[in-house]
């Protein structure tokens, strides 16, 4: 195994009518979904050994996800099932394609912010390469308390990534997320997030000071995705941004978990930060032109094409 993510699964479902409100849509189709389950569905998809520790409900949707991870290449078997909690189902309006808007049906908890001590594979989440959790997973107990426990183990060791994946509505305020969430950052070697959950992580939207404060606490890679100025990759050596990839939006969803797939293989890759940024940068490109997430990640092939063609367009 190469890469362990750690928390959010559901059921995505797609509106098949562009352009029109929930309450008017007539049909929809569904995709396997949730930050961490995309990521290693997207490392998969470039050809990397991958796993999801996350847990569904005793329920269809429940084999769905099993069933959808094993086709995608990753591996389901820390999967766990809470026996009275529904696997999550998320709708997803597509308007705006850049930004949706989602509808979660997660209460009155999430059975992936339920994992406990016996769910976790604690010498895979020592051992493993690269172990990627995200803020989302310490919204609660006890995934808090577990997510705490799994980077103790871990000891900060190489790669262990962040995401910082902030979502309000996991949240009782932004007071308690940015005292959870910041609390991670001492945990981990790679951080990832855009400007907001930088804000939130340590107090600040600049991309260049959130990047010194992330440094100064012992990170050694961070990735601040700025939307159409680009990606800043900063290191103690230094830091620079890696120019956008031009697209026709389609949905943005999965933009960001395609971005964490392809920087899971730049790690296991040894390649430098910047070369690593500008492939996921291209990752996210290709997904964000796409409908769905977790089926539209892109292969390496794919990105590869996107990355030594800088003038090629991305389009539907």
């Amino acid at each position: 195994m190469e890469v362990l993510t750690v928390g959010r699964v559901g059921v995505d479902l797609y509106p098949q009518q562009s352009g029109v409100p929930l309450d008017r849509v007539e049909s929809f189709a569904k995709s396997l979904g949730g930050t961490a389950t995309n990521v290693a569905v997207a490392a998969a998809r470039i050809g990397r050994r991958s796993a999801v520790l996350t847990k569904v409900g005793p329920d269809p949707f429940g084999t769905f996800v099993r069933t959808a991870l094993a086709d995608f290449g990753v591996d389901p078997a820390w999967v766990a099932t809470h026996e009275r909690l529904l696997t999550p189902v998320v709708f997803c309006a597509l308007d705006p394609p850049e930004d949706p808007p989602l509808l979660f049906y997660r209460l009155p908890v999430a059975p992936d912010l339920t994992l406990t001590d016996d769910d976790v594979p604690w010498d895979l989440v020592r051992d493993v390469p690269v172990l990627w959790v995200t803020g989302t997973g310490v919204s609660t107990e006890p995934s808090r308390g577990t997510h705490r426990r799994m980077l103790a183990v871990r000891g900060r060791r190489t790669h262990t990534v962040l995401d910082l994946d902030y979502r309000p509505m996991f949240w009782p305020d932004r007071e308690t997320a940015a005292r959870r969430i910041g609390e991670l950052v001492d945990e981990a070697t790679v951080v990832v997030g855009n400007r907001t959950e930088v804000e939130v992580a340590v107090g600040t939207a600049d991309p260049d000071e959130a990047a010194r404060r992330l440094l100064d606490r012992g990170v050694r890679l961070v990735l601040v995705k700025k939307g159409a100025d680009g990606v800043l990759v900063a290191t103690p050596d230094g830091s620079a941004t890696v120019t956008p990839r031009r697209v026709e939006v389609v949905c943005g969803l999965g933009a960001g978990d395609a971005f964490g797939g392809a920087l899971v293989h730049g790690l296991l890759s040894g390649w430098e930060p910047t070369r690593i940024a500008e492939y996921a940068n291209a990752a996210g490109a290709l997904v964000a032109g796409r409908l769905a997430c977790a089926d539209a990640m892109p292969t390496d092939a794919e990105i590869e094409r996107l990355v030594n063609h800088p003038m090629l367009e991305t389009r539907t």
